[in-house]
């Protein structure tokens, strides 16, 4: 896959504050667990389609770069996540080379393989914060995690198929 792509994340606002955030949409966007496993529960199939995944430098990172540590060069995967065939999700991981060893180096390879699948089975996985933003109506949420201490940040944007919105909208999901 070619890394001369623009992100498939559009700019995303920060929130400085949770407050205006319905307690429904708060409950998905502090989830601490796996966002795959909470999707599983609202449909009988979770697809992910990677659509960018190659190594990039700290130049290509702009306001990510101040959440990760200095590295020559880092991991970068964006994928779509669908729930029975719904694009439900996209998702941007970047990862600095130096998080990169040892078993963490499947972290490449995970194709087709949801993200969580492969961090929430690992015992040394910390989150160090979960920020919350909007594009537009869409809501957002950017994670630093930690593999044995090594950082990777992800950032996931929901989309309008997404359960999120439909408890949102009270809907039950």
């Amino acid at each position: 896959m070619s890394g001369n792509r623009d992100p498939i994340l559009p700019p995303i606002e920060w929130l400085s504050e949770h407050s205006s955030i319905p307690a429904a949409v708060s409950d998905w966007l502090m989830e601490l667990g796996s966002m795959t496993r909470r999707f599983e529960r609202h449909c009988g199939r979770v697809q992910v389609e990677p659509q960018r995944e190659c190594f990039i430098t700290r130049d290509q990172l702009a306001e990510e770069a101040a959440h990760l540590p200095h590295s020559e060069r880092y991991w970068l995967r964006e994928i779509v996540l669908l729930g029975d065939g719904q694009p439900w999700l996209l998702g941007r991981t970047v990862i600095p080379q130096e998080t990169l060893t040892g078993p963490d180096l499947a972290l490449v390879d995970l194709g087709t393989l949801p993200l969580g699948r492969y961090l929430f089975n690992s015992e040394s996985l910390t989150r160090d914060y979960i920020h919350v933003g909007q594009q537009k109506d869409l809501w957002a949420r950017r994670s630093r995690l930690r593999l044995a201490g090594k950082p990777l940040l992800l950032t996931e944007l929901f989309l309008p198929a997404c359960p999120l919105y439909a408890v949102e909208k009270g809907t039950p999901a």
